[in-house]
């Protein structure tokens, strides 16, 4: 009897490995109506998730993609936090993605991102309603209210923050604090945040939530992933209880952004959701200061490493304010407009930061495309690094060249070989906004100060941007 329940309890185990490596052959091996482009899904359920994330200490094509693109060429398949997902580095692929947006493709993102955003954060939403509050989010950002409003805000921000950090002795973490001007500048547009005068330091939220952003997903305490989701849960609250205080107060007058998506919501037959005008307010809140902030850090440590683009771009600036009656005036849109170089230089510096390290779509129905068949339901993660750091479209891909822009048309939208804004139907609406506080802040910097770095500068791609040591420099104001 012994004997039997030992081969039965064998023959039970048998048939479980069995069924495992079938599910695991399954798993790496997916049925598709054609050929799936070449590569790996790595282990069950895990897939190729921890290399995805493995740090990579340059501006540099991360190692995780160039490998694969070594091996493999510019289209290949991967699993990252458990969905299969095609990644292109091929600037055709990538323009048929965002021109085909809405008919064979969709924006979409990992269930770990959703997560994060919400389940109703701009980035999901698609058709009509996208439309809709990329009109909405425009009469904030949009060319009108940069010429009248913003810009002289802008200007007044960065001349009084870098100010006070030339009055301190000991230097400053030049992340932190463009992070912390360019949120306060923002939320007082958005929700007219003022941190003095809050008893919650809203900023520390989406710092908590920025740290564990894009971070191996794994929600328990001590990871940075929870981390963020407790950020994003605070900031949340207090957005929450704003809502509801502006929603109980009828006679209140449109002071910022918020109120008017307050006056959207108080329609008879709203358009959006409550729990959608939350999402919007958090994601905006975060989109309008780090991008910004991580690209304008990099660039002033790339202008110290290059003096001779340093000196083309001060030359510009020092002309603009030598030909205004009173050098101390404010910037005025037609100088903005003006700013050849500088132009140039942005675009250099956000070819180079690369920000975003991938933009995700998933395809409605089988693709196909060079030979290769992209299933139904399937991710596609363009990856912008890989097409800006090419050397077959960007030459010496890695040197800092404004000069490589000249006489190049002007940029309004993504192209095949730059899409550091991203492209098609979702063209970042902050694009214009994130222009004018480059040109803005870098204007007020070179005419006003020099600076010289006293530690830290290093950067660390996890996939996203970093300065794990800060960057902390010493302000002198110029004579």
């Amino acid at each position: 009897m012994e004997s039997l329940v030992c081969v039965a309890v064998w023959a039970v185990t048998l048939a479980a490995a069995m069924a495992s490596i079938l599910w695991a052959y399954r798993w790496s091996h997916p049925k598709a109506n054609g050929q799936l482009p070449p590569g790996s899904l790595g282990l069950p359920l895990l897939g190729e998730t921890l290399q995805f994330f493995a740090p990579n200490p340059t501006c540099d094509v991360s190692p995780f993609v160039k490998e694969r693109l070594d091996r493999y060429g510019n289209i290949f398949k991967t699993s990252i936090v458990g969905r299969s997902v095609v990644v292109s580095a091929d600037p055709e692929l990538n323009y048929y993605v965002f021109q085909q947006e809405g008919k064979l493709f969709e924006s979409w993102y990992p269930d770990t991102f959703t997560e994060i955003f919400g389940r109703d954060n701009v980035g999901s939403l698609h058709g009509f309603m996208y439309k809709y509050l990329k009109t909405l989010v425009l009469r904030l950002y949009g060319q009108e209210n940069l010429r009248t409003v913003l810009l002289a805000d802008t200007h007044r921000a960065c001349r009084a923050s870098l100010g006070a950090w030339a009055s301190r002795p000991c230097g400053v973490e030049l992340k932190d604090a463009i992070s912390t001007m360019i949120f306060d500048l923002t939320a007082k547009k958005l929700i007219s945040y003022e941190p003095s005068r809050s008893s919650e330091d809203l900023r520390k939220n989406f710092v908590a939530f920025i740290r564990g952003l894009i971070s191996f997903p794994v929600d328990i305490p001590g990871t940075a992933y929870h981390e963020c989701m407790q950020g994003r849960k605070k900031a949340m609250k207090v957005l929450r209880t704003m809502m509801r205080e502006r929603m109980a107060d009828p006679g209140r007058q449109s002071e910022d952004f918020f109120d008017v998506l307050i006056e959207e919501l108080r329609r008879e037959k709203p358009v959006m959701t409550e729990a959608v005008a939350l999402d919007l307010m958090f994601v905006l809140l975060f989109a309008s200061f780090e991008t910004t902030a991580l690209a304008l850090t990099l660039g002033v440590k790339l202008l110290a490493e290059n003096p001779r683009v340093l000196r083309a771009l001060t030359e510009e600036h020092e002309a603009i304010v030598s030909n205004r009656k009173d050098r101390d005036a404010g910037l005025t849109w037609a100088e903005y407009k003006s700013m050849t170089f500088t132009s140039q230089v942005t675009l250099e510096i956000v070819r180079l930061a690369n920000i975003v390290p991938g933009i995700f779509r998933k395809a409605l129905q089988d693709i196909e495309f060079k030979g290769y068949t992209i299933p139904a339901g399937w991710g596609v993660m363009v990856c912008p690094p890989a097409v800006h750091l090419n050397p077959e479209i960007y030459e010496d891909p890695l040197a800092f060249n404004p000069w490589r822009w000249q006489d190049k048309v002007e940029i309004t939208g993504g192209t095949k070989h730059f899409m550091a804004f991203g492209g098609g139907l979702r063209f970042c609406v902050g694009t214009d906004l994130s222009k004018v506080l480059m040109a803005t802040f870098i204007h007020c910097l070179v005419t006003k100060y020099s600076w010289r770095t006293i530690k830290g500068g290093n950067i660390v791609r996890t996939p996203g941007l970093s300065f794990p040591d800060g960057f902390h420099v010493q302000l002198l104001p110029k004579n």
